[in-house]
């Protein structure tokens, strides 16, 4: 609903700009993992791609845009899909690149893949579309096999392999997410030089969280903390003793604030418009994606409105956004006050709070503990012995 004028506009110092957009190409995956928190990954749900357009649109014509963005394909398996879709669905973004006199934005198209069906076709496809990739594999074939499998119950990781193999074998770079669950844990150097020998160099740990449908985490508790930070501090040995062959995202986000001296106010997951999702039928919300879509009784749903009906600034009227600021905003001011690692997280992550505490105004959550302060204290304490501390990218 509106509820306030339209020639009010929106606090640019507050919002955007938007520097990642989250598009859902599909809703199906091929796999069946433990810990996912789509509810809908069995449906076979395509994004129109007469939406597109509508889409660069509403962010190229709205104050939120700023001198570069990401698209990224994501929740789902975009490789459900076919090649051709994406051949056709860049065309679209590059003709409305043109189309708005933005072909000098620094624009960027990315994929987030399991990496099982990747091929030869699809190697050419991510180079000549000039696509990013991300892939999911959580390490050697009994850790990733106990939560990735197809949904007849067999493993993923032979086939995730063999998608990996052929990155490798058509020189197409890509950087990894690495779910860690209770069972990798306990397994640090098998983890390292899992991503080590396999040519593995960039690597995101994203612990096993409670979001979603998946309504338990195996990462719980003061014990599986202490577990996760000998985990970091034994990976981070292994990797400077062979020369950091394998950069992980925690350390190098906090490394780069700390050597330049630099604290956050606020972070992209709690700032309107600096991410923008959409889901497959033109739906859209902010703050972090993984709220996208989502239903709840404290908020209804997490969505501001759809691509056909309301501009982005229009859904910044609405009660729902009003209700969701508000309360964002008393989250992050609650974390300001009372935590001391804020300027190395700027205030966190709007859906883990929701999903642990209901609200999302709320601080501390699990989730933080094991995404931001645990990698800090494992920093600061290799930070006090001295060096060796070198370069934070892969050789």
């Amino acid at each position: 609903m509106i509820v306030s004028s339209p020639n009010v506009r929106p606090d640019l110092n507050r919002f955007g700009p938007i520097g990642l957009v989250v598009v859902q190409s599909t809703s199906l995956c091929n796999l069946d993992c433990s810990y996912c928190y789509l509810p809908d990954r069995q449906k076979k749900r395509v994004f129109d791609l007469d939406l597109l357009p509508l889409l660069m649109q509403r962010i190229l014509e709205s104050p939120y845009a700023g001198p570069e963005f990401s698209l990224v394909w994501h929740a789902g398996e975009p490789l459900t899909l076919p090649t051709s879709w994406y051949d056709e669905a860049t065309a679209i973004l590059y003709r409305s690149l043109d189309q708005f006199n933005a072909q000098g934005l620094d624009f960027t198209q990315h994929v987030q893949t399991n990496a099982t069906l990747i091929n030869d076709a699809w190697c050419d496809c991510f180079r000549r579309n000039r696509i990013v990739v991300g892939i999911s594999v959580d390490g050697p074939e009994d850790i990733h096999d106990a939560h990735r499998r197809f949904r007849n119950g067999r493993g993923s990781h032979a086939m995730a392999m063999k998608g990996i193999e052929a990155l490798h074998r058509n020189d197409v770079p890509f950087h990894c997410i690495s779910v860690v669950t209770a069972d990798a844990m306990e397994q640090p150097e098998r983890m390292y030089r899992f991503f080590r020998d396999n040519g593995i160099s960039e690597v995101g740990f994203n612990v096993e969280e409670q979001e979603g449908i998946n309504t338990s985490s195996s990462m719980q508790g003061s014990e599986m903390e202490g577990k996760y930070r000998d985990f970091l501090r034994a990976f981070w040995r292994l990797s400077e003793q062979d020369g950091y062959p394998v950069v992980l995202r925690e350390f190098e986000q906090v490394i780069s604030l700390i050597q330049g001296n630099e604290r956050m106010t606020q972070n992209e997951l709690n700032r309107p418009f600096s991410i923008l999702s959409v889901d497959w039928e033109g739906n859209f919300s902010t703050f972090d994606p993984e709220l996208l879509s989502v239903a709840s009784d404290r908020y209804g749903s997490f969505n501001l409105g759809n691509l056909k009906d309301l501009s982005l600034v229009e859904s910044t009227y609405t009660d729902q956004f009003r209700r969701l600021m508000a309360d964002m905003s008393s989250g992050v001011e609650t974390c300001h006050k009372s935590c001391e690692y804020f300027g190395l997280c700027g205030g966190g992550n709007g859906s883990n709070k929701f999903w642990e505490h209901g609200t999302l105004a709320s601080s501390e959550t699990n989730a933080c503990r094991f995404g931001t302060q645990i990698p800090v204290q494992v920093l600061l304490e290799r930070f006090e012995e001295g060096p060796p501390l070198t370069a934070l990218t892969p050789n």
